[in-house]
């Protein structure tokens, strides 16, 4: 399957973007980031009950959501800062050992986020 993700963008530090990833179907969503020099790390997840899981990193400023009747779910981020910049995916994952791990191997395009002033 494909995942696709869209709504990234340049943003100015404290500034706000909202991420969608069409999920063709699968149920256990994550997020994941990549940044430059840096290995994707998962940062929230989300299952069909809308139970959710969040990095420590991002807390308190990221909500994920979903809508299961258009197979998306949202990524809104809030209070951005210049280390939330990389490249974000969505796929199938699972919570275990406070991490959030896909082991997909087809992964999408994923979205840019850039946040800089």
């Amino acid at each position: 399957a494909q995942f696709v993700e869209s709504g990234g963008g340049l943003v100015q530090p404290g500034g706000s973007l909202r991420l969608s990833c069409s999920t063709a179907g699968f149920y256990d969503i994550g997020w994941f980031r990549q940044a430059p020099g840096k290995e994707r790390e998962g940062i929230s997840w989300i299952n069909s009950d809308g139970d959710t899981y969040y990095l420590d990193s991002v807390k308190g400023r990221f909500t994920i959501s979903r809508d299961n009747a258009r197979n998306t779910v949202y990524l809104e981020m809030n209070s951005l800062k210049p280390e939330d910049t990389a490249v974000y995916y969505c796929a199938p994952a699972d919570v275990g050992g406070g991490r959030i791990l896909s082991e997909i191997d087809n992964w999408g395009q994923g979205t840019q986020v850039t946040v800089s002033s």
